[in-house]
């Protein structure tokens, strides 16, 4: 498995677990995970941390924008894992000019096929297909 592919596997955890307890604090999550991960290489740890720190600041508009193209579904009855998947990708199709829009497709498919149900890449797929169509936005100064 390639560094960036591990990356947002850890991310995922990482942002399901924020999502499944909304009382934790994002410091305390990423803390927890440098501990129980600790076989992890640094530069994977960075990355996974850049994504989530990423979605985290943008996640009101990432959710619209999944929101604005799910029809029929409201976030609420998304699966966690769907959901968290896609606000990766989203982050990246949004947000990061340094990676192509492809491949922030492509991975999210891949992991999704691993971690959701057998309908979850086609879906995601559908999702990220329309926000790809639109153009980055350029991260804030907290970001860089």
């Amino acid at each position: 498995m390639g560094l960036r592919r591990e990356a947002r596997e850890l991310a995922l955890q990482m942002l399901y677990a924020l999502d499944s307890n909304s009382s934790v604090l994002l410091r305390e999550t990423l803390q927890t995970f440098r501990e129980e991960q600790g076989d992890v290489t640094l530069r994977v740890r960075e990355f996974a941390e850049a994504l989530v720190h990423g979605v985290q600041s943008q996640r009101a508009v990432i959710d619209e924008a999944i929101r604005a193209r799910s029809k029929n579904w409201s976030l609420s009855r998304m699966p966690r894992v769907d959901l968290n998947v896609m606000r990766l990708a989203a982050y990246e199709l949004m947000f990061r000019s340094d990676i192509p829009k492809k491949v922030s497709i492509n991975e999210a498919i891949e992991i999704v096929r691993r971690y959701g149900d057998k309908e979850s890449p086609a879906f995601v797929n559908g999702i990220l297909d329309e926000i790809e169509a639109c153009p980055k936005t350029e991260p804030s100064s907290e970001e860089q």
